[in-house]
């Protein structure tokens, strides 16, 4: 790491580890000084708007699980992708419904249904325990259970040296070295501390600075790009933010990658918070806006389907089995059999009646255990996100 790039930072200080003989970078404690420019106040008010309209919706939604669901499984894929993995939405929920995956490798998917599993684990332990060090690390533990990195310590702090640069970087050239082992607790128990008190500033900037502080420790050896995504989740949702899990900044920053790592830099090398703040702020507004057309495409649709089997007298269970598209748009009879608690026929009776209808196909052209997917459920979840960022296909 080039210590000249971080040597006047008002960020942080630089380390030297004698033991090792290189340099690391140990960020201050949160907050940090900001500058109210005329920019970061407009987007803080244009994120503001956008989440208080998401919020609103959120608290109206008569059945939220039916758009919770789905909304998880999108960005698992996409913050998974971020990480390198191929598996599509499609992937997940063909593994979810007969253990087996339409395109992606198996690992790539596990990956993604790990960090489905995580997520889900940090909204129950909201109920009970504070997002603190402790449930960052049973979050880590869950992510990284059965799939690569699960030999490096799940659900433990590092206890040696990681560093970040291009593939196959060696530590005396990385881009960047987080703080040692040794002093890493250090700011991780003033990054917690950051996390319980009582803060002037408005929670969406407290939010991005602790994303970048996250980050800027990078505590484990691997998944701390996962981990420091789904604290966002979790904070908007422990604040009170947001009623429903129903935003995610991941495809803002697949699409936006490289910005993004430049800027969390930035702050390192420069104290180059404003600039950070604002793209972040950025990407809370235009993925607010996003869920918030995605949702409404999604009960729009649930409407239409409704009206049309109401038209044509369907019993009421079939209507609930319509919901359940949206829960889960690739399924099984069986699933369908579980969901509804009725018998296999009736089951398979309801499922005929979808496929009829236009609602459902079936993919795999067998005789038995078959699957069917609903096009349309999956074509408003995969679209492309709002302010053109990559698609989930």
């Amino acid at each position: 790491m080039d210590q000249r790039a971080f040597q006047n930072s008002p960020s942080g200080r630089m380390h030297w580890v004698s033991s090792g003989g290189y340099w690391a970078f140990m960020p201050n404690p949160l907050p940090p000084a900001l500058s109210w420019t005329p920019d970061l106040v407009g987007v803080l008010s244009e994120a503001d708007r956008a989440l208080g309209e998401l919020a609103g919706l959120g608290k109206s939604l008569i059945n939220p699980h039916l758009l919770i669901r789905p909304f998880v499984r999108r960005e698992a894929v996409l913050s998974s992708r971020i990480e390198g993995t191929q598996a599509s939405l499609a992937d997940v929920y063909a593994f979810e419904a007969a253990h087996t995956s339409a395109a992606g490798s198996p690992s790539d998917v596990q990956e993604v249904v790990n960090y489905v599993a995580a997520l889900e684990l940090g909204l129950q332990r909201l109920n009970t325990l504070p997002v603190s060090l402790r449930l960052i690390r049973e979050l880590h533990g869950r992510l990284m259970q059965g799939v690569r990195g699960d030999l490096q310590t799940p659900g433990e702090f590092r206890r040696s040296q990681n560093w970040i640069g291009p593939p196959g970087v060696l530590l005396r050239d990385a881009t960047y070295v987080p703080p040692p082992a040794a002093e890493m607790m250090e700011v991780l128990g003033a990054l917690e501390r950051y996390l319980h008190a009582s803060d002037a500033l408005p929670p969406l900037l407290r939010l991005g600075l602790i994303h970048y502080q996250f980050e800027a420790i990078h505590p484990f050896l691997d998944g701390n790009g996962r981990v420091g995504r789904l604290l966002i989740t979790l904070l908007l949702c422990a604040w009170d933010l947001l009623p429903q899990p129903l935003l995610y900044l991941s495809a803002y920053f697949e699409q936006n990658r490289q910005t993004y790592y430049e800027l969390l830099l930035a702050v390192s090398q420069r104290g180059a918070w404003e600039a950070w703040l604002e793209f972040f702020l950025r990407g809370v507004a235009s993925q607010a806006r996003d869920a918030v057309r995605r949702v409404g495409q999604l009960q729009a649709l649930r409407e239409t389907y409704r009206g049309q089997l109401q038209a044509a007298r369907a019993a009421a269970r079939l209507l609930q089995a319509v919901d359940w598209l949206f829960v889960q748009p690739i399924l099984t009879t069986r699933q369908v059999e579980a969901a509804l608690e009725i018998d296999f026929a009736t089951a398979q009776r309801y499922i005929d009646q979808l496929v009829a209808a236009g609602l459902l196909r079936e993919i795999t052209g067998r005789a038995r255990n078959r699957i069917y997917r609903a096009d349309e459920v999956l074509a408003v979840l995969e679209a492309p996100a709002a302010g053109g960022a990559l698609a989930v296909v």
